[in-house]
């Protein structure tokens, strides 16, 4: 189907079924879901979808402010506007317990981090929990949007007892560089994946729509001994990992 008869109203517009610049944003975010409008492509002009959708240029201009702001459309100033891209599927193993910087230099990209908290803090009864702390000890925190190429990736959120991670400001790259280097990197891990719909501002700092589909991975980790030192919670994008694990024939 061509984009022009995607867009012909016949085909959306409902009479009192709300505002035409909602149900226009409604019909070109499925024209994007649907592969109609590809990613990194070119949106028509705003005056050939007015005219194609029978709205005014006024309609359009909002229905494209309302993708924009949800990260659906990029505008370019004196090229016009686009659909965002997104980027090729990493295929993650979950049997193999890396960091993120070792897996994206594995794949020949370079990874970089925008920090959203770094310090000691009080600890929640979660991380309490989690890491066996004293209530009255404090926690390491580590928190960053992991980028591969430039393109947000992963929100992650560590969370250490004070002793294995002193200064939290000694991270600059990779956590597990740091650990390995006073000698308590963790050498296994238990992780619980489920599936959620992303919101608010985590949404936005990973460049994709509200409600859009997301993964969030709890992980403790442990040295040899048994002793938990790392409690991360992440939040992956849906449509930018595909977590693979192997499976045999258990024997009775």
């Amino acid at each position: 189907m061509s984009v022009e008869d995607f867009l012909r109203p016949e085909a959306w517009f409902r009479p009192g079924a709300g505002p035409r610049y909602v149900q226009l944003r409604k019909r070109l975010s499925d024209g994007v879901e649907q592969g109609i409008l590809a990613p990194g492509s070119p949106l028509p002009p705003e005056r050939e979808i007015a005219s194609i959708t029978e709205v005014s240029r006024v309609t359009v201009r909002k229905a494209i402010q309302a993708l924009a702001d949800e990260g659906t459309i990029v505008q370019r100033q004196g090229s016009g506007s686009f659909i965002a891209p997104r980027p090729a599927r990493i295929e993650q193993r979950l049997s193999r317990l890396t960091s993120f910087t070792e897996d994206m230099a594995r794949r020949g990209k370079t990874s970089t981090s925008r920090w959203l908290e770094r310090g000691l803090f009080m600890p929640s009864p979660e991380e309490i929990t989690a890491l066996c702390l004293p209530p009255e000890e404090s926690v390491a925190r580590i928190a960053r949007l992991r980028l591969a190429d430039g393109e947000p990736m992963a929100i992650e959120r560590a969370s250490l007892p004070p002793d294995i991670l002193p200064n939290p400001l000694e991270v600059e790259t990779s956590l597990y560089e740091v650990l390995e280097a006073r000698g308590t990197r963790p050498v296994r891990a238990i992780q619980k994946i489920s599936a959620v719909n992303l919101a608010g501002q985590d949404a936005a700092l990973l460049a994709v729509a509200p409600g859009d589909a997301g993964l969030r991975i709890e992980r403790t980790s442990y040295l040899e001994g048994g002793r938990a030192v790392e409690f991360t919670r992440s939040l992956y994008r849906g449509d930018a990992y595909n977590f693979v694990a192997e499976l045999r024939l258990g024997k009775e």
